[in-house]
């Protein structure tokens, strides 16, 4: 049987409600991206943090990932973030440069405040050239804090990982 992972990096936790939705409603393993240095977690720094991501972007930084993630013992893996500066964080693009998704079934999700997928799932394609990649699903940030089981499940029947 195939094993699935659900990984995901969030700090306010949206990325996170939705990727441990994903995990329930498909029986799939969950990891958190780790960075080596925390991102502020407290919505009143908002700004901070906003400040933060477009530093990171405008400089093609490479924050560090503190955990490793054990990407040869899935088939299939769903990655979910939040929507940073109408891409996303930083950190994902280290994840693609220190592992490699060949072979495998990548399925991207995200958090958003309008901007969709902000053209990521096409990145994703890029970066991991040699990878099945799904369509993926965006969920805009309020209906991920409510729970969108239904709307995921919706979203896992129509790319059959349900």
């Amino acid at each position: 049987m195939a094993k699935k992972l659900v990984l995901f990096f969030s700090v306010y936790g949206t990325a996170k409600a939705v990727a441990e939705e994903i995990a329930r409603q498909t029986g799939a393993d969950l990891m958190e991206i780790e960075p080596v240095v925390p991102y502020d977690s407290d919505r009143n720094h908002y700004n901070e943090l906003a400040k933060l991501a477009k530093k990171e972007h405008d400089e093609d930084q490479r924050p560090a990932i503190k955990n490793a993630i054990p990407v040869g013992d899935y088939d299939t893996i769903f990655l979910g973030y939040p929507m940073w500066w109408y891409t996303f964080p930083m950190i994902i693009y280290t994840l693609f440069d220190r592992y490699d998704f060949s072979g495998k079934t990548l399925i991207p999700f995200n958090t958003h405040m309008g901007s969709g997928d902000g053209g990521t799932y096409k990145t994703v394609k890029r970066l991991a050239p040699n990878a099945n990649v799904l369509d993926g699903l965006p969920v805009e940030m309020t209906r991920a804090e409510r729970g969108d089981a239904e709307h995921i499940a919706k979203w896992l029947k129509s790319i059959k990982q349900i």
